[in-house]
This record gives C-alpha cells, structure tokens and sequence, in this order.
C-alpha cells in the first residue's frame, strides 16, 4: 500500500496495490498492520456505507469530543470528491481543506484524523460510499459548518444552485461563526 501525505498532516490518502487479470482484480483493501505504520494506533469500531445520487453535497460532518471519530473512506462505485477541514483551534491550517476524488476506479482511500470537518459530492450518476470510523455513532454529538461557506474555497464540482442537501446541511454555520470543540 502507497500511503500519500497530504498538505495537512494526518490526513492521508492511501492506494492500495491492485493485481489484475483476466478474472479481474484483487487489492488489500484495509491492513491494521499497515494502516497503523502510517497513521498510528486506530481502532475501528463501526463501518457505514451510503448510496447517492449525482449532484448530492453531504456534509461538512463531524462529531464532537467525547464522541470525535477518526474516518477512513473509499467509494465503491462511482466517483466522489471527498473533503476534509481542519476545525481544530490553534492548528496552522485551521480552515483548511484536502480534497480527493475517490473513485470505483482509483481505489483510492482518505483518511481523515479527528478535528476535521468531513464532506463529499457525487460526481457520477451513483456512489456508494464507505467509511469505517473510530467511535460510535452519538447524534448528541452531531456538528457541522457549512459546506458553502466561500471562505473555505472548496470547489465541489457541482453548481451550488443545483446540488442536492439535506435540510440539517444548510443549516449549520460558517466557519467564522462556529466555535469549535477541537483543539490543537
């Protein structure tokens, strides 16, 4: 497996090596050996997957301490642009964001460490995204920041005026109004 760093550190894309054939393919998708060489310690306790459609805008996503989740997604059939922001106070690249396209046809994985705001757009007709995650699912512990916020540049590759977004995504709040639980 390639582990690739990011601008941000922490948050890392893996590829995985994939061996094809007349049968098809065959790739490692998760190691804990190798996994932890790169990233350190994690335990993964609880995998989520999601069906969307082209146009769909999810996120920008976290959940607060106690409850902070570690996340390391792929999607397995058709493309996304996944995004990751840095929301923890005192960072040097707090309001920053990484984003990958993640493809049926890359393979590729993104890790995304706690502190991060996390999101993804539906480039293709349909995607099914995976994720597995460090902590369980708390809804008391559900928090946002607006995924159109300029202030973060995030080109989705989706016109705003068209994406898909459900009601709790438009309402949470830009990142100068949002008073984060991380802390460098």
């Amino acid at each position: 497996m390639n582990i690739i760093e990011t601008s941000i550190p922490g948050v890392l894309i893996l590829e995985p090596r994939v061996f094809t054939d007349a049968r098809g393919y065959f790739f490692e998708s998760y190691s804990k050996r190798e996994f932890e060489r790169a990233a350190g310690p994690i335990d993964f306790v609880q995998d989520n997957e999601s069906k969307s459609q082209y146009g769909v805008i999810r996120g920008l996503h976290f959940q607060a301490p106690p409850f902070a989740q570690a996340k390391l997604v792929r999607c397995v059939r058709g493309r996304v642009l996944d995004v990751a922001v840095d929301i923890r106070k005192g960072s040097p690249t707090y309001g920053r964001h990484v984003a990958v396209e993640l493809s049926e046809d890359n393979h590729l994985q993104f890790f995304i460490p706690r502190g991060f705001a996390h999101g993804f757009s539906v480039l293709s007709d349909e995607a099914v995204f995976q994720y597995k995650c460090d902590n369980y699912y708390a809804p008391q512990a559900d928090g946002g920041i607006s995924l159109l916020d300029p202030s973060l540049g995030i080109d989705w590759r989706i016109d705003p005026s068209k994406a898909i977004l459900s009601e709790k995504d438009t309402k949470h709040p830009p990142l100068a109004n949002f008073d984060s639980p991380f802390v460098f």
